[in-house]
């Protein structure tokens, strides 16, 4: 499976972790919106869309199961992030 199309809008607000949204099609049949672009301690990753479950806890509900999918996702969307003015 290959990321086929990169949206991303940045959103930075000052002393915010979060940096901007990214949408994503894959294999051109699969668009994943409600990605949030997080400045974490030691990199910039990509946190999958979720919701708040009745314990208070957030769940993905769209996430890839394979690391290298994963990868290739963050690694699309932080490199279209850089890019973006």
């Amino acid at each position: 499976m290959e990321v086929t199309q990169v949206f991303v809008q940045k959103e930075e607000k000052e002393n915010s972790r979060m940096k901007g949204y990214a949408e994503i099609v894959l294999d051109n049949c699969l668009k994943v919106n409600g990605i949030r672009i997080i400045e974490g301690n030691t990199r910039m990753f990509a946190a999958m869309p979720s919701r708040k479950i009745s314990d208070g806890k957030y769940k993905d509900y769209v996430y890839p199961i394979d690391k290298s999918l994963r990868e290739k996702i963050e690694n699309a969307i932080i490199e279209e992030y850089n890019k973006t003015n």
